[in-house]
């Protein structure tokens, strides 16, 4: 029994020694996962605008200009957690125009400047900004009329008023944005051919549907 004993101790023990005398066994780490950095807004950036506009004057003579037009844009935002305020600026070249006949004087108004100057406010959802906006706007126009012998005459004016809107930019990439927005721009009204018999005053309410692509730095 003694015997039985004492070979049982050192059979475990050369076990013991053998297992201990093998490589430990040890998981394989698992791989990294690269997280890229949260998208910010901040940042100052240059594009390009363009859409379709049309405007109310209000004027049995000019009657609603309407058409196209297409520019620049520069602005900056800074990102404070979701909240995103910034500042835009923009020049259009537009041919918003119409021809008005009544008996036997023709009107034609166009207006073929448009510029705003806006703060912007908005909120965003990752890569998504949902935007409003509000600042200064003016727009070029040139008024003419002609009657049935040849006379007419023609008036340039730059007309100044406020620009109110809503819309939504994605960024695509860190660099690359695009937006869709709606303004409204009410201006002032303006008095066209003054001290003559064809003298028309013509308010101005314009509203402007445009897209927009973005570099940002």
């Amino acid at each position: 029994m003694t015997r039985l004993l004492i070979g049982a101790l050192l059979a475990g023990a050369a076990t013991s020694a053998v297992a201990a005398d093998l490589p430990a066994y040890k998981a394989a780490p698992a791989p990294a996962v690269y997280a890229p950095p949260p998208f910010s807004w901040t940042g100052v950036y240059f594009g390009v605008n363009g859409g379709y506009g049309w405007a109310s004057t209000n004027s049995n003579s000019f009657g609603n200009p309407s058409g196209g037009f297409v520019g620049g844009t520069v602005g900056a935002n800074y990102q404070m957690g979701q909240f995103v305020l910034g500042a835009e600026g923009d020049w259009d070249w537009a041919n918003l125009a119409n021809t008005q006949t009544n008996l036997l004087v023709s009107n034609h108004m166009d207006i073929n400047q448009i510029l705003t100057a806006r703060a912007r406010a908005g909120v965003a959802l990752d890569r998504a900004l949902f935007f409003v906006t509000g600042g200064y706007a003016g727009v070029g126009t040139n008024a003419s009329f002609a009657v049935f012998n040849g006379f007419g005459g023609s008036q340039n004016s730059w007309v100044s008023g406020g620009a109110i809107g809503a819309g939504v930019e994605y960024a695509f990439t860190n660099n690359i944005t695009a937006k869709v927005e709606y303004l409204y721009l009410p201006l002032s009204s303006t008095t066209y051919f003054g001290s003559t018999v064809w003298s028309e005053r013509a308010p101005e309410d314009v509203s402007l549907l445009r897209a927009g692509l973005n570099y940002k730095f």
